[in-house]
């Protein structure tokens, strides 16, 4: 099955591509890789998830603000690239999670995006390496801040 019909039957609906807002580019490709800059948590009504997990938000909320990152991610994937179905495998996802020093489920809250991903590219391409970090604090005040390296089909390659 492709991975445009897997989103479709998980009936998951991307929001707009975000745009950047610096110098710097959503994503960069160099030959069969694509880096995707951090992407922040957007809500389906356009908003951005606020807070910091362990204080304002619980796990499973911040889950949710990292799933809406990685649906941010496919989106601009798909600008990029015209269609997922060009994607052959995620690399590598690096999670930044704002959270007060005694917190320590970064991982769990990334799981959100992980687990996102291997819905919809397969167990197999969907699943790559990845870190999970605290951090003090992130743009915009977002409880979560996701980059990523997928592999991409080039020009007439399956």
């Amino acid at each position: 099955m492709s991975n445009e019909s897997r989103l479709r039957e998980l009936g998951l609906e991307l929001p707009p591509a975000p745009q950047a807002l610096g110098a710097y580019q959503s994503i960069v490709q160099v030959e069969r890789l694509a880096y995707l800059s951090g992407h922040l948590p957007i809500r389906s009504d356009g908003s951005l998830w606020t807070g910091r997990v362990g204080e304002d938000l619980d796990v499973e909320a911040a889950q949710h603000a990292a799933r809406d990152c990685g649906l941010a991610m496919l989106a601009t994937l798909r600008d990029a690239l015209g269609t997922l179905d060009r994607v052959r495998r995620v690399i590598k996802i690096l999670g930044l999670v704002s959270a007060p020093a005694n917190f320590g489920d970064h991982p769990q809250v990334i799981n959100g995006c992980s687990e996102l991903f291997r819905d919809v590219f397969g167990p197999e391409r969907g699943v790559g390496a990845r870190s999970a970090c605290g951090v003090s604090s992130l743009p915009k005040g977002v409880p979560v801040e996701i980059e990523a390296i997928v592999e991409i089909a080039t020009d007439g390659q399956e």
